[in-house]
């Protein structure tokens, strides 16, 4: 079998959309981080869904928000229970229509999901790089995800689709390669990080570092090792933000689910008394533990943290170089990244003389909202798509 004839193996493999396979792309040369640091190579998994076309201008890279993976759409055996995190959304006859569309996802760098991050082994050691994986951010993702879109042979991007953190990163491809981007779709995303989310990153980094177990970051791979007890209540905590006060009262009572017998007079009634949203956020916390490391918990978080379009111009400014038609989403209860702030991404493009719309969708789910299903998001999605 030919070079090419791998390459046409790794671009239609998963042209079926109903079962998928993980692929991987490795990249063998230094990659340079934008804060410093290199590494001799790495890995990014993917997914690819539907076929690309002759010319091949039908692609489109979707990119996942913090703690999502490759594994957007479809499902990998014909028992799993669940299929991909947006498979309501990707698919033959879908919003992101893969009859028309050759889908791409992959983990991003720095993730746990196959892709080179903090759990990877470092050359130079033997073990994994743990702290020693070098500090990136978000323009480090997406250049990582470009040398993934030049091994496909793919020149133009029909679309980048991201929520939240993916969001995030769709700007930064119609910023950084405007002549590579025809369309963006980014949706309950800002052009910078917020004090509140950093504020709730801080808190959620420090439960992982201060738990013994972190061991300074040195944990290894061992299953069952790290800071799990710090992890999960990250995990805990960001899942608060995710949901709308609406959502997390639908999913559990008000009341106490256990109240201690006999006279209320010390401490040792709050020791013993627990709440059904307790219950809930522990859940969580601990199913998050084995489909996630805590170093690039805390990688990934610090990339969000760092995230500013308007850091060395006004956001106007930074603006200037794109070309492609913009559709930014909000969602009307995200408390994350509100509305307000997803507003403020077209007005900015607007002044800059580009071609953006906002859509703000009165949902009741929170800042998850974009992961849910939702007809007016399908809608908007397959017009804009569709050139209208």
């Amino acid at each position: 079998m030919t070079d090419d004839d791998d390459l046409t193996q790794e671009i239609n493999g998963n042209g079926g959309d109903d079962l998928v396979s993980p692929q991987d792309f490795t990249y063998e040369h230094p990659f340079e981080f934008e804060l410093g640091g290199s590494i001799p190579n790495f890995t990014l998994r993917y997914e690819t869904y539907g076929k690309l076309n002759a010319d091949k201008s039908n692609a489109i890279l979707i990119c996942h928000a913090l703690t999502g993976d490759h594994h957007v759409a479809g499902r990998h055996r014909p028992e799993d229970k669940r299929p991909g995190w947006w498979d309501h959304f990707i698919g033959p006859g879908k919003a992101v229509d893969t009859r028309k569309y050759f889908v791409i996802c992959s983990n991003c760098l720095g993730g746990c999901s196959g892709s080179t991050g903090p759990t990877s082994i470092n050359p130079a050691t033997g073990d994994p790089y743990g702290i020693d994986f070098p500090v990136l951010t978000f323009r480090d993702m997406v250049r990582a995800q470009k040398l993934l879109i030049d091994h496909l042979g793919i020149r133009t991007l029909h679309a980048v689709i991201g929520g939240s953190m993916g969001g995030m990163q769709a700007l930064i491809w119609e910023i950084e390669f405007p002549d590579m981007v025809k369309n963006v779709i980014a949706m309950a995303c800002a052009a910078k990080q917020n004090t509140q989310a950093t504020a709730f990153n801080t808190v959620a980094r420090a439960a992982i570092t201060q738990d013994p177990n972190w061991l300074g970051g040195y944990y290894g791979e061992l299953e069952g090792t790290g800071p799990r007890s710090g992890l999960a209540v990250a995990r805990m905590m960001a899942h608060i933000t995710y949901l709308s006060d609406f959502s997390l009262t639908s999913k559990i009572r008000r009341t106490p689910e256990q109240l201690p017998g006999g006279r209320i007079a010390t401490g040792e009634f709050l020791r013993k008394i627990t709440f059904p949203i307790e219950s809930y956020l522990h859940h969580q916390g601990d199913k998050f533990l084995d489909r996630f490391d805590a170093n690039s918990y805390l990688y990934i978080t610090a990339a969000n943290d760092f995230f500013n379009l308007a850091k060395d111009h006004s956001l106007d400014q930074s603006f200037a170089p794109v070309k492609a038609r913009t559709l930014i989403v909000g969602f009307s209860t995200d408390w994350l990244y509100p509305p307000w702030q997803n507003r403020e991404i077209v007005i900015a493009l607007k002044r800059a003389g580009k071609e953006a719309r906002y859509v703000e969708i009165d949902a009741i789910a929170g800042h998850d909202s974009f992961l849910l299903n939702s007809p007016h998001l399908y809608e908007n999605t397959a017009k804009f798509l569709d050139g209208e």
